[in-house]
């Protein structure tokens, strides 16, 4: 009895003629007589002796064990000076903010993905589909929002978890987006390369798939040195400073907003209404025409039914989950807590408004793309180009091209970013080397962080196939969006922790 009332930090008797008081801060059993005029007698206290040798014994059996268990579930805490304290430089603007998140998000996927998912899950009702997957990424961008403005720190999902849930779920979180953004680096690198070889006509895989041809499953068919090379460049770049990559990422991202709204333009004015009026019987036919049918006759259409959701509203859905993925890139500017001026205010704003930019390009080219052409005729790898030759104007692929490699550059940038940060973070915070939280005293970056994450990321571009690395990427996304959802439910608890 005497034992349970303590470890409350309350007073009991027992016996009647002694009293005990525990004080956890001492980790002391204080026992004393509860008559100050009676001495107690050896024989009272006997039964405290063996209670008082019994905690004692079970405190040290079990004192290491609850000492790491605290050390899992404890919490960071963040006190009102620190917010303020940062030895990264703050030099970054609400519109540099916007700049990160529309080049990290709008990234080759306006290029390609919006023609993949119309032809084979959406068709015309593709701009229901981003408008679906937008409402989604606006809800994460939410609670991105809500922690940046709290909590204006580096580390972005790895600092939330770390305030909220505890040491273990924040180291967890921490390798998550590592591993997330390394696979990013990687693959954005591998397709920079890609689109880039494409241009040449293939000479570069030509050239290394006949000399450095690597026969192993998982790895990629030729080491890519371009990707390599890229890497290493970019990741130079960003440990001269972070205003001079801002800059970077600002021109490469004005230049893609720039062909965006040119192949917009031309889509409305080019662009066919109906198109998104094709019949089933249309479709029919043209089925009956690719698998080279003498007749239409029991004939099922491959392209659905036609009309503007030519795949019902589950063909609608499923391009909606397959275009949120489009949307992922946002949360590079949560990392940027300690680098921005006004924090409070801009890591919201850019949040929200890059994310807003993005729904409008995807809508207005997924739009444009399918008014130009019937969503049947659509190549899936490379929609614009083959889009333009359709209406007659050819030599605008370059166009194209030119904006589809500015576009995979801002997002090679918006991969790189954040990763030091957050290796920057856990450093700092001792779960990570400590010379990973090294400072440039010039540069005010974290360079040691920024070059090692480089040569990992620059690795895995060097051996590893691309869509390896993807299906890798978007688990680990997905799993830092949930839990930062979910550590905005546990903040609405403990609202003054921080």
């Amino acid at each position: 009895g005497a034992a349970a009332a303590a470890a409350a930090g309350t007073v009991c008797t027992w016996p009647s003629s002694l009293t005990y008081i525990w004080q956890p801060a001492h980790c002391r059993l204080k026992i004393f007589a509860a008559d100050p005029g009676h001495s107690p007698s050896a024989a009272t206290l006997q039964p405290a002796a063996r209670l008082l040798q019994l905690s004692s014994s079970k405190m040290m059996h079990c004192g290491p064990m609850l000492s790491f268990t605290r050390c899992l579930i404890r919490r960071k805490i963040i006190t009102q000076s620190s917010l303020e304290e940062s030895k990264l430089c703050r030099c970054l603007t609400t519109i540099d903010l916007i700049a990160l998140g529309v080049g990290s998000t709008l990234g080759a996927g306006v290029y390609v993905l919006a023609g993949e998912v119309a032809k084979w899950d959406s068709g015309p009702s593709i701009i229901i589909s981003f408008l679906i997957a937008a409402l989604a990424s606006v809800m994460a961008g939410l609670c991105y929002a809500e922690f940046g403005a709290r909590v204006p720190k580096t580390g972005s999902a790895y600092l939330y978890s770390y305030v909220t849930v505890g040491e273990l779920c924040a180291f967890i979180t921490g390798w998550n987006l590592i591993l997330s953004y390394v696979i990013g680096t990687s693959s954005v690198a591998r397709a920079w390369s890609g689109t880039f070889d494409e241009l040449l006509g293939k000479q570069i895989g030509n050239f290394f798939g006949t000399y450095f041809r690597m026969n192993s499953p998982g790895l990629a068919e030729y080491p890519d040195f371009f990707a390599v090379c890229l890497i290493l460049i970019l990741s130079g770049l960003l440990s001269f400073g972070v205003k001079e990559s801002a800059w970077v990422t600002k021109v490469f991202t004005a230049i893609n907003i720039v062909v965006l709204s040119f192949v917009m333009i031309t889509g409305f004015v080019k662009g066919d209404p109906e198109n998104w009026k094709i019949s089933e019987e249309s479709l029919i036919n043209f089925t009956a025409i690719t698998n080279n049918l003498s007749s239409a006759e029991n004939v099922t259409s491959i392209f659905g039914v036609g009309g503007f959701t030519p795949y019902g509203l589950n063909g609608t859905l499923a391009g909606a989950a397959t275009c949120f993925y489009a949307f992922v890139g946002f949360d590079c500017i949560a990392t940027t807590g300690e680098e921005v001026k006004n924090p409070q205010k801009a890591i919201p704003i850019g949040i929200v408004t890059s994310l807003l930019v993005c729904f409008l390009a995807y809508f207005g080219v997924s739009a444009a793309l399918t008014l130009m052409m019937p969503y049947y005729l659509l190549d899936a790898r490379s929609p614009l180009p083959v889009a333009f030759e359709y209406v007659g104007w050819g030599p605008a692929k370059y166009l194209v091209a030119v904006g589809s490699l500015c576009a995979l550059s801002t997002s090679l940038l918006g991969s790189i970013f954040p990763m030091p940060r957050v290796i920057y973070a856990m450093a700092e915070d001792g779960l990570l080397f400590k010379v990973l939280a090294r400072i440039n005293s010039k540069t005010k970056t974290p360079v040691v962080a920024t070059i090692s994450s480089g040569l990992v990321a620059a690795v895995m571009a060097f051996f590893f196939d691309l869509k390896a690395l993807v299906d890798m990427m978007s688990i680990g996304t997905l799993l830092a969006y949930t839990l930062v959802a979910a550590c905005v439910l546990l903040l609405r608890y403990q609202p003054t922790s921080f």
